[in-house]
């Protein structure tokens, strides 16, 4: 559902702001979820937005898949928000994802705390949150639970699935899971797989949750006074250096003190200091440390090669590809998206390759809107119309 609502600003002229509503999707009763684990659920609940209008054939249908911390409130407004979705300069008339155009999908992945069945759920066999005992996942998993949704919103087949970050894993997984039904595949500041490097930062997040004595082995909920708030903290800290470039950080604090003078003691003295610890505190109010656990987990656990050659694991894809990687992103640098598109040519599938220069390491994504929304908005505009002559030709043909 979406609507617009008049916002009055003093001095000004009326603003428009999209308001947009959350929805839900429960798999129909006695139907069970099964994840690669082999672990099952009967109780699945997937949180999505939706934006634009799907048309009468159902080809204009866009999924963007969000990272590890973002959830479906991709654009737009909530009712009392102040800030609008996480990506909602790319997402709207006439920007990249023009939902004059398109009919944008987001969904909160499984495994989350924002809608979606996660740790936090409650487990209708005790009347409690699952906490650990909720499945791990996959982001397999994650592309499953996906695909029930698009199915349920009675769509065949996407124009394209695109994501940054943990976004443009499931991005690859769903190009990959079903080569028929993804026409475009525009995967952002990505992978195919974790590093040691990439495996390691998470562990020490992951560590950090687990070291704090409010954790109690993740049956927090319900407990007076007690959530793993510090150790979240220190893990989302981590993650957020991960995030920036040296450069950014540099031109950003450098050296500079909160204070006058150095105080000799262990108090926060440097802008950095105070920055990363208000981004830690922030953090805490808006997410849930066992989902911090299980995402985490789901990324390190990616693997498109597995056992065989990358290039293998692309064979069959039917996708054409837009990949797009940052200069100064050092969590997931150019070359690995590099060999994303070294693989998909050599299985001679249709694929651009961008690497944009920024100073803003890989929250690049989250922040270069202006040539981000060029590159896609002509990538998009190409696919629909490939998509629309394919139609043409079934017609004119009578193939199905």
């Amino acid at each position: 559902m979406r609507c617009v609502a008049e916002i009055q600003c003093p001095g000004k002229l009326k603003m428009k702001k999209n308001i947009v509503t959350t929805k839900y999707y429960n798999i129909p009763k006695g139907e069970k979820f099964i994840f690669e684990s082999g672990l099952k659920l009967v109780d699945l609940t997937i949180a999505y937005e939706t934006y634009g209008e799907l048309n009468e054939e159902k080809t204009n249908a866009v999924l963007l898949c969000h990272a590890l911390s973002g959830d479906a409130h991709v654009a737009g407004y909530h009712q009392d928000d102040k800030k609008p979705g996480w990506w909602d300069e790319m997402v709207g008339s006439g920007r990249a994802f023009d939902t004059d155009k398109y009919f944008v999908i987001c969904s909160n992945v499984i495994g989350g705390c924002k809608g979606s069945s996660g740790p936090k759920s409650q487990n209708p066999d005790t009347d409690r949150p699952y906490g650990l005992s909720f499945p791990i996942v996959t982001i397999r998993d994650m592309v499953s639970a996906q695909k029930k949704l698009v199915n349920h919103l009675g769509i065949e087949k996407l124009l394209a699935v695109c994501g940054g970050s943990m976004g443009g894993m499931q991005a690859l997984q769903w190009a990959v899971e079903y080569p028929e039904e993804v026409v475009a595949c525009i995967p952002i500041a990505s992978a195919y797989k974790h590093t040691a490097q990439q495996i390691a930062f998470d562990e020490v997040g992951r560590q950090a949750i687990m070291a704090d004595p409010e954790w109690k082995s993740g049956d927090y909920y319900g407990e007076e006074g007690g959530y793993p708030s510090r150790g979240l903290a220190v893990a989302r800290m981590i993650g957020h250096i991960t995030y920036m470039s040296n450069e950014s950080m540099d031109k950003k604090f450098g050296r500079v003190l909160k204070k006058e003078k150095l105080g000799y003691d262990f108090t926060t003295e440097f802008e950095v200091e105070g920055y990363l610890r208000y981004r830690g505190d922030s953090f805490v109010k808006r997410f849930d440390a066992n989902s911090y656990l299980y995402l985490t987990k789901a990324m390190d656990y990616f693997d498109l090669q597995k056992d065989k050659k990358l290039g293998h694991a692309f064979k069959g894809v039917g996708s054409r590809f837009l990949v797009i990687a940052f200069s100064s992103d050092w969590l997931y640098p150019a070359e690995q998206s590099k060999e994303i598109v070294k693989a998909l040519k050599m299985n001679g599938i249709d694929v651009t390759y961008c690497e944009i220069s920024s100073a803003y390491g890989h929250d690049a994504f989250l922040l270069e809107f202006e040539e981000q929304a060029k590159l896609i908005k002509y990538f998009l505009k190409k696919s629909f119309k490939k998509t629309e002559k394919q139609e043409q030709r079934q017609t004119l043909t009578g193939e199905s």
